[in-house]
């Protein structure tokens, strides 16, 4: 964690010496997400050694009933921590969807090993689906019919294109994909860990210094975003007999800071962005410590 913080003090820097911010971000973010991270899933499942295709539907089964118990206990703690009704649908945002695509994966990867980028891969692909759903309807608050209407083409965008192409890799046992193949995609998908930690401290460099302060609404969430969900979740999916390994991967995905898409989906419908950039400068920040710890004790 440490490794990867560097990299978002060196993105942060870049961003403030303004080698990077703006339209260069937007642009490497776009790459980030439609090019490089669906080379890096693919690449998980052509190391020679395939994953597990055991896991495949337990992944997929954990990550359904943690996305059904985290927006359950958002929407309770979101009405306890504020009563700003506006603030309501981004602080559960906040709680329950994590920065999967962008941290996710470097953490996996540096956690669990690069085949371990596989598994997150399936679990995001029931995250994928909540943000634009569920988590569209908490930005918004469920105003306005065209905003409650689920867009189909997230379903077939690259990075889940490449997540569908990678568990079928894995399910059928392909393992003879040619080097000509495999080697181009690890390489391109060897960008997205440093791309990703670059425009994280990019985009920090661009706040407030108020921001940067946070609120106590802001710390209680971060502290129910980190820590408290992700421990009730584990406990929770262990009781219920999950498998330990599967169980672990699925607690360091949610136990990651807010995602980025809370801010883009504010944005998008036109509302406030300060709060959600609050809690994402916070909670990223606080992760370097939070997720180190969560290994420690699992």
């Amino acid at each position: 964690m440490i490794t990867l913080f560097v990299i978002v003090v060196v993105g942060y820097a870049a961003g403030k010496l303004r080698y990077m911010g703006g339209d260069f971000d937007r642009k490497l973010s776009s790459l980030v997400i439609n090019w490089t991270c669906p080379a890096l899933i693919l690449s998980s499942s052509m190391t020679g050694d395939l994953p597990d295709r055991q896991y495949i539907l337990p992944l997929l089964g954990i990550s359904v009933l943690t996305y059904v118990v985290l927006t359950a206990l958002a929407w309770g703690f979101s009405r306890l921590l504020t009563k700003r009704i506006e603030h309501r649908g981004i602080l559960s945002f906040a709680m329950v969807f994590g920065n999967v695509g962008f941290m996710g994966y470097p953490v996996v990867a540096s956690i669990f090993g690069h085949q371990a980028v596989f598994y997150a891969a399936v679990l995001n692909v029931v995250n994928t689906f909540a943000v634009f759903t569920i988590g569209t309807m908490m930005i918004t608050g469920g105003e306005g019919s065209d905003r409650k209407r689920f867009n189909k083409k997230v379903l077939y965008s690259t990075p889940m294109l490449s997540a569908y192409l990678s568990m079928l890799i894995v399910a059928l046992g392909i393992d003879n994909i040619p080097g000509y193949v495999s080697q181009p995609l690890t390489m391109i998908g060897n960008i997205t860990v440093p791309a990703a930690l670059l425009i994280i401290g990019s985009s920090m460099s661009q706040l407030p210094l108020r921001a940067l302060l946070g609120t106590p609404v802001v710390y209680a969430t971060t502290l129910l975003r980190l820590a408290v969900l992700p421990l009730g979740v584990h406990f929770l999916c262990r009781g219920l007999g999950f498998d330990p390994f599967v169980t672990n991967i699925n607690t360091v995905v949610i136990a990651m800071p807010v995602a980025t898409y809370g801010t883009i989906l504010c944005l998008k419908y036109g509302r406030d962005t300060t709060l959600i950039a609050e809690l994402t400068f916070i909670t990223t920040l606080l992760s370097m410590l939070t997720i180190p710890l969560l290994v420690i004790l699992f």
